[in-house]
């Protein structure tokens, strides 16, 4: 375990310091962010099996994280609006950058590297009316190289496609300050497709009677299709779809429970992703204390109930999942299987490396 006199002091670690791979760490699967029994907050390594394979202090509550595709590098995100990210060497504990967005903007809790791990790319947003961009690092250094505008308000998870040269963005559509909510009534969350330049190649609107489902958090399958999770901001009690389905050019595909099931994730989808072998989706409410899954054509499957569930990524033909209540559940075919409980209390994403 990483003590603060290593933690504070990885700020001037030496540059030349060699840069080890993922199997130095325990060969981890995936990184989530958590909230430790003393109230202070980690970063964790976990592998296919729910062990831990590192533990490394954040200096606030985190969110999300993203993972060198190749150095034992990753990148711990404040929880949304936040202004620390930060380059956390995973095999000594060592903090080699701290980023910094502009004075005018904050993170907005996810970022993904480039497929040759040369470039990092953060969701960010003005501070003042949150228009929204992604900031470009170079990895080498971590220095800026600047940003573009990602077209819409209040941007959260951004992916890398498959083909390594597009990325895709949720825009949640929600002007905020702070965290107060400003613009209810006139949201308009978005799906932006965009090459590694900014330059937009499509953009996908919800229809009108849609705009206050907040498209937030995304899972891309090895083929290019986007899933991708919703938020309600509207009445309470409404039964709206809380997963859509894209591909790009095409009409969204928007999935809902049976009614019962549906009204039991109280609007909120909080993580997704594909099964392993690609043939079902799944969406997570820690509100609802539910998982749903469904077949990539958006028919529903079945429902699986855990208490504060949320984190969620693929795990060999099925699905990880993690709970507030330190739990790590594998899903698949034959059903769920505790594979841990730990004493951390898991934030919303498991992070796949």
């Amino acid at each position: 375990m990483t003590n603060r006199r290593a933690f504070l002091g990885g700020l001037i670690a030496a540059a030349g310091a060699p840069r080890l791979g993922w199997s130095a760490v325990g060969s981890p699967s995936y990184i989530a962010a958590a909230r430790e029994p003393d109230g202070t907050y980690a970063i964790h390594g976990i592998d296919a099996d729910g062990r831990e394979t590192f533990s490394i202090p954040l200096p606030a509550r985190g969110h999300a994280a993203c993972g060198h595709p190749t150095r034992a590098e990753a990148i711990g995100f404040a929880r949304r609006p936040g202004r620390f990210a930060l380059v956390i060497d995973c095999a000594t504990g060592v903090v080699l950058r701290n980023l910094e967005p502009p004075a005018d903007r904050h993170f907005n809790g996810h970022g993904v590297y480039s497929k040759d791990g040369s470039t990092l790319f953060t969701s960010e947003q003005e501070i003042v009316g949150s228009a929204g961009h992604v900031g470009i690092w170079d990895t080498d250094s971590y220095t800026r190289l600047g940003s573009f505008p990602t077209t819409g308000l209040g941007p959260h998870e951004i992916r890398l496609m498959p083909d390594g040269a597009r990325l895709v963005v949720a825009n949640g559509g929600i002007e905020t300050d702070d965290r107060e909510k400003m613009n209810i009534d006139r949201m308009e969350p978005s799906l932006v497709y965009t090459d590694l330049s900014g330059r937009v190649l499509d953009k996908l609107i919800l229809d009108p009677d849609l705009h206050q489902n907040s498209i937030r958090h995304l899972a891309i399958r090895p083929d290019g299709l986007v899933a991708f999770a919703m938020q309600w901001q509207g009445e309470e009690g409404a039964a709206m779809p809380l997963l859509g389905l894209h591909r790009m050019t095409e009409a969204p595909i928007l999935a809902s429970a049976p009614l019962d099931e549906q009204l039991l994730m109280q609007g909120y989808a909080g993580s997704i992703a594909f099964a392993g072998n690609g043939g079902e989706v799944a969406i997570t409410s820690p509100r609802g204390g539910r998982l749903h899954r469904f077949t990539p054509d958006g028919d529903f499957i079945a429902s699986f109930a855990r208490s504060d569930v949320c984190g969620l990524a693929t795990l060999g033909d099925g699905y990880l999942a993690s709970d507030g209540l330190g739990g790590l559940i594998a899903l698949d075919h034959a059903g769920p299987r505790a594979l841990n409980r730990t004493p951390s209390a898991w934030d919303n994403h498991l992070i796949a490396i």
